[in-house]
């Protein structure tokens, strides 16, 4: 009985950390953070680190026990920041300009902290019905992110510009940007860009509660999709409609004939009501495509495979080491490109492997459970991991703390789901598997 009460008081106290994580990685606009710390001091990435520090003593603290599965996402991460360290290394030891020196170490702090909050997640869920919390939590946040947006292009002003938190500095001033004469909405988010890629890693996790009703209401459901869906397509991103395109793929691919069937319908009916609604923005979506011979970023961004190849070629397997490469040899806009130099060969393969190893064991365990909320869940996670590694090649990611804090955490919640749900389960066990406790495990106690 004392041991019940001790693991919901845990379980409790991990869904309330990671519920403040999300309200402070969203709540707060990215250019506010704590001055004295720079580009180290956003909240959300102080409390990542705080999620690595009790990570740390969790495992420190863990019973000795039976030996559980290796986690294949989580072993893909530690090889990823094998690699960063390696490359750390490596810009350390060789002759290095003082000003990449600080980058340098931010971009560790960094990496860390977006890996605290990937185990936090990974390891501290213990229940499958926890873990579904986490997900509605998620897509609410994503939600009220899609409000913001849509009163952003009603409003034509940025309105985060009235937010001010005692303790927090601006590092930068809030500008409303436009393209095609269109507003561009972008949320807390530093760039419509960043804005539009985590939205479109929502939004699968979104549909998920919406199409599994859970007990709640119609609108409880279904708001956070209309907003979320509103604000990509008013979003006036190149990058969000290819990585809403990606997601809306996976899911029509493997949904039910049913499901497919309904949202495939709404998908149409929304964009033909939006089309007439609001005309120039279809026109401005139709140039995006049309004109890429004669689009500026487009040209900047095949103009750096020359300038990127020239970096690489002085240290192709190690590169010059994470977060060294700054803005005034270049700004790449292809986090992969970016990577190749900085992290080269090991470290560009490395990261690439994380989410293609969720992806790959997502699909498989899926096939492997009866479940179907679980199955649709893993669809979901698919979908809005391949959606967020396709949009990181129109941007560098990693400068975004927004959306790595959304991509690490999506990628914590698949390795959860995958820890907790072992193949079909469900003959053996009573109840569904929402409802029952996994093994009686704890942060403490995770392998």
């Amino acid at each position: 009985m004392v041991e019940s009460t001790r693991a919901t008081a845990q379980q409790t106290g991990v869904l309330a950390w990671i519920t403040i994580y999300v309200v402070l990685l969203f709540a707060i606009p990215s250019r506010l953070v704590i001055g004295p710390l720079g580009s180290a001091g956003a909240p959300s990435m102080l409390f990542g680190l705080l999620s690595m520090l009790a990570w740390l003593l969790g495992q420190l603290r863990r019973s000795t026990g039976p030996v559980k599965p290796r986690q294949p996402i989580r072993l893909a991460l530690m090889l990823f920041l094998a690699s960063v360290g390696i490359s750390y290394v490596a810009a350390m030891t060789r002759p290095i300009d003082q000003d990449e020196v600080s980058p340098a170490d931010v971009a560790i702090i960094v990496t860390m902290s977006w890996t605290g909050v990937f185990l936090m997640v990974h390891d501290g869920i213990t229940r499958l019905r926890d873990l579904h919390s986490v997900v509605r939590r998620f897509a609410l946040a994503g939600g009220l992110m899609g409000l913001l947006g849509l009163a952003q292009y009603l409003t034509k002003q940025p309105l985060i510009d009235r937010i001010t938190i005692p303790g927090l500095t601006a590092t930068t001033g809030v500008d409303t940007f436009f393209r095609n004469g269109q507003v561009r909405i972008f949320g807390t988010a530093t760039h419509p860009i960043e804005y539009g890629a985590l939205l479109s890693i929502l939004l699968p996790l979104a549909l998920h509660g919406a199409v599994q009703p859970d007990g709640r209401g119609l609108v409880r459901r279904w708001w956070p999709v209309v907003a979320i869906s509103l604000a990509l397509a008013l979003s006036n991103s190149r990058s969000a409609y290819i990585s809403l395109g990606v997601a809306l793929l996976v899911l029509l691919i493997g949904w039910p004939p049913r499901v497919r069937w309904r949202i495939g319908s709404a998908v149409i009916a929304g964009a033909l009501v939006l089309s007439v609604g609001v005309p120039s923005m279809l026109r401005s979506i139709r140039s995006m495509f049309t004109s890429l011979q004669n689009d500026p970023s487009i040209e900047s961004r095949t103009d750096s495979y020359a300038v990127a190849l020239q970096f690489f070629q002085h240290s192709p397997w190690v590169g010059r080491g994470l977060g060294t490469f700054l803005p005034k040899y270049r700004i790449f806009d292809n986090n992969y490109l970016g990577l190749l130099v900085s992290g080269g060969v090991l470290g560009m393969i490395t990261f690439a492997a994380i989410p293609v190893t969720a992806i790959v064991v997502l699909l498989r365990r899926r096939r492997q459970w009866a479940d179907e909320r679980s199955r649709d869940l893993a669809l979901s996670l698919v979908a809005g991991i391949l959606a967020g590694a396709v949009s990181l090649a129109f941007f560098d990611g990693f400068a975004f703390p927004m959306t790595m804090g959304t991509f690490f955490l999506t990628l914590g919640i698949a390795g959860a789901l995958i820890r907790l749900h072992p193949p079909d389960t469900s003959d053996v066990a009573t109840g569904p598997p929402d409802q029952r406790d996994s093994a009686p495990e704890t942060l403490s106690s995770t392998n």
